[in-house]
């Protein structure tokens, strides 16, 4: 299957000098800190005018191994709620990013959860806008995508568990890329309070945590599924010292501060 650009021209760039300038330039201007291996990071996925300097702070710091594993989310209601594509490649202005079917594949056989569906896949932007900056930053690069969808904290661990034993036995590194914004449309101060709430059961590793505190105080952290689920894989995986790249909202670019989106770049080490 070859899966189109959902949102080349809105999200990104289309034209493709102009979108691989775009990444550089969000990742030039990053920390000068030399790139480490991590197991993990959380970028966010809105359109690069807003957040393209956050993801870009986070991917600037990664040594990329040749696979990847791209948790994002099911913003629409279609297709599986746990959806992942086993096969094919996925087309954007810079090329073709190929599935790695192999470890796809192991995913499916270790994780009865997933499903094998491209609808959920088909017009979903959080795991199309990453693609971009692997393939300027990456090298030979191949990727497994997982959409999570609304899902109970007992399915999210579960999915965790199963993709942190994968990936705890795979005789190459792959990174565990999870792809969420945080509070949504609310004033920039109560958005930045709610935000840090967040990102400190980020920074503890602290899956329950984090769920808890998104549903007690309202936090509209979309990618809280991926989110829980990448902290649960962690702890197969021995993660320690997670860092706290770049923070930002969307008023820091558009100077609105009625209603702003909130943005964090995480390394899990």
């Amino acid at each position: 299957m070859l899966r189109l650009p959902a949102v080349s021209g809105h999200f990104y760039p289309a034209d493709s000098v102009e979108l691989r300038n775009a990444v550089r330039s969000y990742t030039q201007h990053a920390d000068a800190s030399p790139p480490k291996q991590v197991k993990a990071c959380l970028v966010p996925h809105a359109g690069y005018m807003y957040s393209g300097h956050v993801a870009g702070a986070a991917f600037a710091r990664i040594s990329f191994p040749q696979r990847v594993l791209i948790l994002g989310v099911r913003h629409f209601p279609r297709g599986e709620p746990a959806a992942i594509l086993s096969s094919g490649a996925w087309r954007t202005p810079l090329g073709d990013a190929p599935i790695d079917e192999s470890l796809a594949a192991e995913l499916l056989r270790a994780c009865p959860l997933l499903r094998e569906d491209g609808v959920a896949h088909a017009t979903e932007h959080s795991l199309e806008v990453q693609l971009p900056f692997l393939q300027v930053l990456a090298t030979n690069f191949s990727f497994a995508p997982i959409a999570l969808g609304t899902l109970r904290y007992e399915d999210l661990v579960a999915i965790g568990e199963d993709i942190g034993h994968v990936l705890a036995a795979s005789a190459n590194p792959v990174l565990l890329l999870a792809s969420s914004d945080l509070n949504h449309y609310e004033d920039d101060a109560t958005t930045r309070k709610k935000d840090h709430k967040a990102i400190d059961r980020l920074l503890e590793l602290d899956p329950r945590g984090l769920y808890d505190v998104c549903h007690s105080e309202n936090i509209s952290m979309c990618g809280l599924g991926p989110a829980v689920a990448m902290l649960t894989a962690l702890k197969s995986l021995g993660s320690t010292h997670p860092e706290l790249v770049r923070y930002a909202t969307s008023a820091d670019v558009s100077g609105d501060t009625s209603a702003v989106v909130g943005y964090a770049g995480l390394l899990f080490p």
